[in-house]
């Protein structure tokens, strides 16, 4: 008896196996479509050739919220290299439209050749004007987080059309970082600088809500994910050095006890913090100093591909502290309702739990969350906090909330938290496909191997 009810036992084990990974099997199948779908006609379908400006180069910045072009406002170094980077990675990605795609990456690469590159000084200005004018405002004539875009989109278009100007113009760019931004003494890169080249050190009197001056995780993080690129196809020895060097800042200084990255800092790297001051006026000084989960959540991917790059270089050690970083986000950072990751939160003094002070939820941090929630389940499929269900809850979200399925794009922020932003911008400087569309990319590459080891 006992041999017959084990029997049963386990075929019904086999068959529910079976019917268990036929069933990841199917929802693998049909996550592999919307990704694509939303990638193409969702993304660059919508951005390209739109955004091409053919009178005085480069991309448009002003996207209305149906697709329009707006005004002809200014260019910034960000988004110019942005679109440089998307163009070139969706020639990669959509060989029916290679040439198309490679089109519009060296309309992008001509730009930056020969409007923002500043061949007096090195270096590349951070805006010019519509017709390609620098603007030189001070603490902001040219950034490294500015110049490390530079990098990452000649990188991406070099290894996309073997175009070796492009390729001597990204080494150029980092030889002028190492020249005048690297720190030698504390390490890591001044952000701020001169049009010559020289830092922008803090002043005393300067306004306490300015950047102007200090050191910070955004540069640092963006300048390892362009290092990174760069690598791949230029392995130089001093590169592979910032490299190393970055990563282990971020991982082990910028990174805090509480698996969280503090924002800015002195050169020395001490932490600008506010926590001191009385609540009301914390808020002042929130672009400083808060936590924010996007950026948590982006870092553990950008660190996780700086350690592969490098050949595993301290992976575990990596591994380990993107997860705390990830798992912070998600007990602290995360709506249990709906889903999605909130703008910013602050531990205030003599509180052990975090306050979220901003449940705003932007575009960039939700497309950064889908990457990295699907590579911790990777990492970790068996782990408590489920990573594969929150990717699937933030999947949901976007679809939801985000993805405009009228017009095409994201919206700005979520609708569920700012509803009004349906009729916002879909872009500007500071926003276009790059961030969405590399998450979109990678989830798709994650999830074919995922059935490819299947089969």
């Amino acid at each position: 008896m006992w041999k017959n009810i084990i029997a049963i036992l386990l075929l019904f084990g086999l068959t529910l196996g079976c019917t268990s990974n036929e069933h990841a099997q199917s929802q693998n199948s049909t996550l592999l479509l919307e990704f694509d779908k939303a990638a193409r006609e969702g993304l660059l379908e919508r951005w390209y050739p739109l955004v091409l400006d053919t009178i005085n180069g480069g991309y448009f910045s002003n996207i209305s919220y149906d697709f329009q072009v707006g005004d002809k406002s200014e260019k910034m170094i960000v988004t110019q290299a942005r679109h440089l980077w998307t163009a070139s990675m969706a020639s990669e990605k959509v060989p029916s439209m290679k040439e198309e795609y490679l089109k519009y990456a060296h309309h992008g690469y001509e730009y930056l050749r020969d409007f923002m590159w500043d061949t007096v000084n090195g270096g590349f200005y951070n805006l010019v004007t519509s017709d390609g004018t620098p603007i030189l405002n001070f603490g902001n004539e040219k950034t490294a987080y500015g110049n490390s875009f530079a990098i990452y989109g000649l990188s991406m278009y070099y290894a996309a059309s073997e175009n070796e100007e492009a390729l001597n113009l990204a080494k150029s760019t980092f030889n002028w970082l190492e020249n005048h931004s690297h720190d030698s003494i504390h390490k890591g890169y001044f952000q701020s600088l001169n049009v010559n080249g020289t830092p922008i050190e803090r002043r005393k009197g300067f306004p306490s809500i300015s950047d102007v001056g200090y050191k910070d995780q955004n540069s640092s993080i963006h300048l390892l994910e362009a290092f990174t690129t760069l690598y791949k196809v230029w392995p130089d020895e001093i590169l592979e050095e910032r490299i190393k060097e970055l990563l282990t800042l971020i991982r082990d200084t910028i990174t805090n006890e509480k698996d969280y990255m503090n924002l800015f800092f002195e050169k020395d790297w001490k932490p600008v913090t506010f926590v001191e001051s009385p609540k009301d006026s914390i808020s002042k000084h929130y672009f400083l100093d808060h936590v924010s989960f996007g950026h948590d959540v982006e870092t553990a991917y950008l660190m996780l591909e700086a350690s592969h790059v490098l050949g595993n270089w301290e992976f575990d050690e990596t591994l380990k502290k993107g997860k705390k970083m990830v798992d912070h986000s998600l007990r602290n950072g995360w709506d249990n309702q709906v889903g999605g990751f909130y703008d910013g939160g602050y531990y205030f003094k003599n509180e052990e739990s975090i306050t979220i002070v901003n449940d705003d939820k932007n575009w960039w941090s939700q497309a950064e969350g889908l990457n990295s929630l699907l590579l911790m389940h990777h990492y970790f499929p068996n782990d408590s906090l489920n990573y594969y269900e929150h990717f699937n809850t933030l999947w949901k979200y976007t679809n939801d909330y985000l993805m405009d399925k009228k017009h095409g794009g994201w919206y700005e922020w979520g609708l569920d938290k700012r509803p009004e932003t349906e009729l916002n911008r879909k872009g500007h400087i500071w926003k276009g496909a790059y961030h969405n569309y590399r998450a979109l990319v990678n989830c798709k590459e994650m999830l074919e191997t995922q059935e490819n080891r299947k089969k």
